[in-house]
């Protein structure tokens, strides 16, 4: 197996240091490149190609922000997953906003950070549970999502048109699997899961993964 291939970005030579021993002890990650700022986080991406940069948002010369909505324009391929010490549901919302595929706390770095990593890497938005509710909970009180008005007996209703096999991934999906982890527990290629999963969204008129969680919720599925 092809391992992923990590660029790590921040202004701290310690944490990095930290962060290239975590990760390169993992058999299926490999750190490529290192940056101490966001212009040298920039210009490591655009030379290496790694397949995620993980990088702070408090950087010198270019921040995280900024840095991060280059880097997607730049080289769309490579996914950004934001590591920080700010617990901030502002900053999830810029980061998601500008292209990022996930956000992690330093306070909760570890097992945590590489799960994200391989969540991120197999086509996932990786968000602590507490910053996904958030956003859930933005998207119930702007309305923004078209189901939030149908009633209960329509939303179990368009959950039980549902293939056996989209219901599974849908259930799998707000349970906060990835779709790699989602194709190994059903047996299926990620490419078919992806399949399954643009079926059940259109068919419930769903657009993001946080209304499939509130979807959930509200009819009782992860109870």
């Amino acid at each position: 197996m092809t391992p992923i291939r990590v660029l790590l970005a921040d202004d701290h030579s310690v944490l990095r240091a930290g962060l290239k021993a975590l990760l390169e002890a993992e058999s299926d990650i490999d750190v490529v490149g290192e940056a101490q700022d966001g212009a040298e986080c920039i210009e490591g991406v655009v030379r290496l190609e790694p397949d995620i940069a993980l990088l702070d948002i408090n950087m010198p010369n270019c921040n995280g922000l900024e840095a991060l909505e280059q880097v997607h324009q730049l080289c769309p391929d490579t996914k950004v997953l934001v590591l920080t010490m700010i617990d901030d549901i502002g900053y999830v919302r810029q980061v998601l906003a500008v292209g990022g595929a996930g956000y992690v706390l330093k306070q909760a770095a570890g097992d945590e950070l590489l799960s994200a990593i391989r969540t991120v890497q197999d086509g996932g938005v990786f968000l602590h549970p507490h910053h996904a509710m958030a956003l859930a909970g933005d998207e119930l009180a702007s309305g923004s999502a078209d189901t939030d008005s149908l009633p209960p007996s329509e939303k179990q209703s368009r959950l039980q048109a549902l293939s056996e096999r989209e219901a599974e991934v849908f259930r799998l999906v707000a349970l906060g699997h990835s779709n790699g982890e989602i194709a190994e527990l059903m047996f299926l290629s990620v490419k078919t899961i992806e399949t399954y999963k643009g079926r059940l969204m259109k068919k419930l008129g769903l657009r993001t993964r946080s209304e499939l969680v509130r979807y959930a919720l509200d009819l009782g599925v992860l109870d």
